[in-house]
């Protein structure tokens, strides 16, 4: 099995067991399913899935999207940020979720990213800056705007905003990553980088004092890079992270890179979470045939970055 080819680290599922249990009698998998509490988990997972249930049933049917199953997703998230929080669990890693699905049913925020920092609220009320980053061993990169429509990134896209998200970047991939000096490389966002003012101004009076402010601080960003340049084999050897404008100039090249390997991580968060780089798929869902190497990586790399000795959720 893939938890004992992988070495993977003990975890538990949040769900409801027999959603799970059907699954597997419908696929013809031999997964036996263990209702346990987060402290049974490792006690379990040699032998069956650990399961920590969910306190409603939910209705599910493969493949097709139905806001029924919201309130069970909405509880599921809640769940393993809360047990992750209380320190039952050493790290979250969410499955991918059909936005339009819990929009349906009231879901006020835009993805997962939002949520969790709603959910990681802290005494003060504030909600931390999340940071999504698309991680692999070829590539690692960050929208520093994410989910809106690409005619309101000019608008949205301000040096403030670049230099805080430098700042979460750096910090995070030295205090998680390990790595003592991160170097960032940020993309101008216009074609050829603005082309010194010609196609457009905001590399020039945004972009590129934002890495100004953050070589100000010590942070090893460089940039404004033309993003077409920026991707291929020889110029990935020169930073570690990308940092780029908006949601397509990051995920268009490590998806074409590395779409079977890559993990969505959210750096900003007081623990860790990660998740596969890919969508619902709901045109092969409950057919046996979709493959697990996004959810693999993503559990291994929850457990590279989280604490020692605790479970994954």
């Amino acid at each position: 099995m893939a938890r004992e080819r992988e070495a993977l680290r003990p975890f538990f599922v949040v769900a409801d067991p027999a959603v799970l249990r059907t699954a597997a009698t419908r696929l013809g998998v031999d997964v036996p399913v263990a209702p346990v509490t987060p402290e049974e988990a490792a006690g379990a997972f040699g032998t069956a899935l650990p399961v920590v249930a969910l306190a409603e049933s939910v209705a599910v049917t493969p493949g097709s999207p139905d806001a029924r199953s919201a309130p069970g997703t909405i509880a599921a998230i809640e769940m393993a940020v809360a047990l992750t929080r209380a320190g039952r669990a050493a790290a979250v890693v969410t499955s991918p979720i059909a936005k339009h699905v819990l929009h349906a049913a009231g879901f006020s925020h835009p993805g997962h990213t939002e949520f969790l920092a709603e959910l990681a609220r802290g005494a003060d009320g504030k909600a931390p800056r999340p940071v999504m980053m698309i991680w692999s061993e070829t590539l690692a990169v960050v929208p520093v705007t994410i989910h809106i429509p690409l005619r309101e990134v000019p608008d949205a896209l301000t040096a403030d905003l670049i230099v805080e998200t430098g700042r979460i970047v750096a910090r995070d991939l030295r205090e998680r990553f390990g790595m003592l000096a991160p170097r960032l490389a940020v993309a101008g966002l216009n074609p050829h980088a603005g082309e010194s003012g010609s196609l457009g101004s905001e590399d020039r009076e945004v972009v590129e004092p934002a890495i100004l402010r953050l070589q100000s601080e010590g942070i090893d960003a460089r940039g404004a890079y033309p993003a077409d340049t920026m991707f291929h084999e020889r110029a990935r050897q020169g930073y570690d992270v990308a940092l780029a404008m908006y949601h397509d100039q990051a995920l268009i090249p490590i998806k074409t890179l590395a779409f079977d390997d890559g993990v969505n991580v959210t750096l900003g968060l007081p623990f860790v979470r990660t998740s596969p780089d890919h969508g619902t798929a709901f045109d092969i869902a409950g057919r046996g045939i979709a493959r697990p190497d996004s959810l693999i990586a993503a559990l291994k790399l929850a457990a590279r970055l989280a604490p020692a000795g605790g479970r994954v959720v």
